[in-house]
């Protein structure tokens, strides 16, 4: 069963959103929230497998909760629900721990295969599509690494570097194989390693790392 907690600011839309999720035999709501503030309260006394989190919320935004919520909830997930355009806000959410992005006027059965998806372990966003969001939000400036990020870097190996660069131009676990000329499972092993060394949640956060650390430049 996934448990979801429903965090949005307008309660015609959890109604909507609950009534949906609640069809399928294998999801269960578990908690509503009007805010970002008590999104993170009822996540941390329910700790649900999922959050569906609309970005705007008044008192704490969706970004800001899923900030403080994550490092205190490691295994849940967070879709963010929005209305808007993803340019503005697409890396920050990254950044966060978010796994993907899903518009509140996605149909019926997209909502719930995003949900799915996402508590499988995939981020939602495919890595082709993510790669031209954050080209468009980095190209202009490029933060600099903390020195923790930065030892992250160091600790790579070769492989794990090449494996990172292959992962950020949008390459699944068989293209990068095809291209390093090694099997599949490698290629996973080495994603999960780097994943780890880097203090990462999925394949979208590496994504943005790649391009924060200079190991992949936008346009290339």
């Amino acid at each position: 069963m996934i448990r979801v907690l429903l965090a949005d600011d307008q309660a015609l839309v959890r109604g909507g959103i609950r009534l949906i999720l609640e069809a399928e035999p294998d999801i269960e709501v578990v908690a509503e929230a009007a805010d970002g503030d008590v999104a993170v309260t009822e996540a941390l006394r329910c700790r649900p497998d999922l959050v569906l989190m609309d970005v705007r919320m008044p008192e704490l935004d969706g970004i800001e909760a899923t900030t403080r919520l994550l490092p205190r909830l490691p295994a849940s997930r967070v879709l963010m629900l929005t209305t808007f355009d993803l340019d503005d806000y697409v890396v920050d959410a990254f950044r966060a721990g978010a796994s993907g992005f899903l518009l509140k006027t996605a149909p019926p059965a997209q909502l719930v295969a995003a949900v799915r998806t996402v508590q499988a372990g995939d981020a939602l966003l495919a890595p082709a599509s993510t790669r031209r969001l954050i080209e468009q939000s980095l190209r202009a400036a490029r933060p600099p690494l903390s020195p923790r990020d930065e030892a992250a870097v160091t600790s790579l190996t070769a492989r794990e570097r090449d494996v990172l660069r292959l992962l950020a131009r949008g390459l699944t676990n068989a293209e990068i194989a095809a291209q390093l000329f090694v099997e599949s499972s490698t290629v996973k092993s080495h994603v999960a390693s780097l994943l780890g060394k880097l203090g990462l949640r999925d394949r979208v956060q590496a994504v943005v790392f790649a391009y924060e650390s200079g190991l992949v430049t936008p346009g290339t």
